[in-house]
């Protein structure tokens, strides 16, 4: 964490709307040094507006964009003392379907490779200066299958399984990762869904969860408290009791990824 008196240096992606918009809402109120990512530059600009902001228009499907990104943001501020991986993609896909092949491409290359890219160019500096903080967001979706949603579920699982190999890895290295699985948050992304979203937290509300849970160096965090619940059951639930109810749940959308 930051040194006393000294603002925090803070990277985040998917930046440019959502809940990477309001965490850097939530740390530019504590004057943090921010680099905020995303790939919609116009967004960007407007996330950033009255903050003390450095702006990355990068892919985190590309670990080039990515490494320049944090190259140039080190350069400018300092390593950072965290680093949260927000970026993510949100859409309906179906196997059987030729099309939603690509999505499946897709989602799995933002959701999980884009965490890896996102926080690989940071680790030797954060590991040089001791310290820091790796924040991967991942979902209550990832707890078990979705139908409809087998690439979002599928990535926020393998998200979960990613970041606790890297936070073993780390462990002696001074620098903490967490885990951070939220449930419905009212996002651009959670707009299309057709069916009730129980427990739904605003984007602002749940950025100060998250940034709470980051300065307590929660390893694995299930927000809010009533989903976390929810997914224990989900977890415990026998396959043919979750079968049964599953089979017909309402489904996300399908659709090419924006």
């Amino acid at each position: 964490m930051p040194q006393a008196g000294k603002p925090p240096v803070i990277f985040i992606t998917g930046a440019s709307s959502g809940l990477g918009a309001a965490l850097a809402r939530h740390y530019g109120k504590q004057n943090a040094v921010l680099g905020l990512c995303g790939r919609r530059a116009d967004a960007l600009q407007q996330a950033a507006a009255g903050l003390n902001a450095h702006c990355f228009t990068a892919d985190v499907r590309d670990a080039l964009a990515m490494q320049h990104a944090a190259d140039a943001f080190i350069e400018r501020a300092g390593t950072p003392d965290i680093v949260i991986g927000c970026a993510g993609i949100s859409v309906g896909a179906l196997t059987e379907e030729a099309a939603d092949l690509p999505v499946f491409q897709a989602v799995m290359g933002a959701n999980v490779m884009g965490l890896v890219h996102t926080f690989h160019p940071f680790i030797a500096p954060m590991k040089q200066a001791g310290k820091g903080v790796l924040c991967g967001i991942a979902s209550v979706a990832g707890v078990r299958g979705l139908p409809g949603g087998g690439a979002y579920s599928a990535s926020k699982a393998a998200a979960r399984v990613y970041l606790e190999s890297l936070r073993l890895e780390l462990k002696s290295s001074g620098i903490g990762v967490v885990t951070i699985s939220p449930g419905y948050i009212e996002t651009p992304m959670t707009h299309v869904n057709p069916y009730p979203m129980p427990f739904r937290m605003s984007a602002d509300a749940a950025a100060a969860k998250v940034a709470r849970l980051i300065e307590k160096r929660r390893p694995e965090c299930i927000i809010p408290w009533q989903m976390a619940i929810v997914a224990t059951i989900m977890r415990c639930m026998p396959r043919g009791l979750y079968d049964l109810l599953f089979e017909r749940a309402p489904r996300k959308p399908r659709g090419l990824p924006t």
